[in-house]
């Protein structure tokens, strides 16, 4: 007995943008519901500017020093994006409105997404793509993600 497909939905992801297409359906060629997400849009000029400020040594006569960055700014903000990206995910898993999930995303978006995804999500996941395809107009994001649902395995 063959899956309800129109459950299947796709996401289409890189650091700044992801496209969430829904009722992906391999039998008609309708171009199907999709949701768009933007990450704030911040260069790193942006995020430099937010110094993190300056701390004064209690030792050699109270000297001020520049605090440095714990961590990438950059990478920060790509894995909050991620962390949005999960919760609508999660939230309309939740409510049903999806049971299969394909991934399409550069190979180290991939990898976050992996590393962030919880279990409840992860497991509804036929399949990863590892492409960047968000420069495809509906029509064409539409065309090449039903291809490779149709030529690819699913990882389950």
């Amino acid at each position: 007995m063959e899956k309800d497909v129109s459950k299947t939905w796709a996401l289409v992801i890189n650091g700044a943008r992801c496209r969430i297409l829904r009722g992906l359906s391999t039998r008609d060629h309708d171009t199907p519901a999709e949701l768009v997400l933007r990450s704030e849009a911040r260069n790193l000029r942006e995020i430099m500017s937010d110094k993190p400020g300056r701390s004064f040594q209690s030792m050699g006569g109270g000297r001020r020093s520049a605090i440095e960055y714990a961590s990438d700014p950059v990478a920060e903000d790509q894995k909050e994006f991620i962390r949005q990206v999960i919760s609508l995910l999660e939230s309309h898993r939740r409510a049903g409105d999806f049971d299969r999930l394909a991934i399409f995303a550069e190979h180290d978006m991939l990898g976050h997404l992996r590393q962030m995804m919880p279990q409840t999500l992860a497991g509804l996941v036929i399949r990863e793509v590892p492409k960047n395809l968000l420069h495809h107009s509906a029509q064409e994001l539409a065309e090449a993600i039903s291809r490779e649902l149709e030529n690819g395995s699913d990882i389950s």
